[in-house]
């Protein structure tokens, strides 16, 4: 079965990032495992737009009663959305900056949140509509150890893929383990 594996790097450093080396040798595993798949490489590294008011106003406005101006302003976010709806594996790297994720990746979440998209509102409160989908999130850190109190990304992540729906999430300690030996990791996935 083809199904798409979404990869979302997000280190600063396109040289020696210890995530980005972990999301790649992901990537492999899933290619290794189902060969038909696609990967989509999204380095939000590069920059996202933060949300502004224009953003906000044409995310709230219907879609049908939005004009040119806010479909253009929505454009980009929806072709990120469309990116993780059409895949089946999410793998994230997320390094840790100042005890939490970058704040590109952030800008990311904040595109891919969007409520009657990948979340509704319900009289039981917030309901994801992204399900039967697999997250691999490498976290890597200088100091902070993942899992602990001041390890602000890891749950987070695992939070906002839960809220749109997206309840298998694997966090991968990428400090664990020798990239300089990809050959020796056993399998992830």
């Amino acid at each position: 079965m083809n199904e798409n594996i979404l990869l979302i790097d997000s280190s600063a450093r396109d040289q020696g990032s210890m995530t980005r080396k972990m999301t790649q040798i992901i990537a492999n595993q899933l290619l290794n495992k189902y060969s038909d798949n696609k990967v989509i490489v999204r380095n939000v590294a590069s920059g996202l737009s933060f949300l502004d008011e224009q953003w906000v106003a044409a995310n709230f406005t219907p879609a049908k009663d939005r004009t040119t101006a806010q479909i253009e302003r929505l454009t980009f976010s929806d072709e990120l959305v469309k990116e993780l709806q059409s895949a089946k594996y999410i793998i994230i790297g997320a390094p840790i900056y100042n005890f939490s994720i970058p704040a590109t990746l952030k800008a990311w979440v904040d595109m891919i949140a969007r409520a009657g998209v990948t979340f509704k509102y319900t009289d039981t409160g917030p309901v994801g509509l992204l399900a039967n989908k697999k997250v691999y999130i490498a976290i890597a850190s200088g100091g902070v150890k993942i899992g602990t109190e001041y390890d602000f990304s890891s749950n987070y992540l695992r939070h906002i893929m839960g809220f749109i729906g997206i309840t298998d999430v694997e966090i991968i300690d990428v400090n664990k383990f020798d990239l300089n030996h990809p050959k020796q990791i056993k399998t992830i996935i």
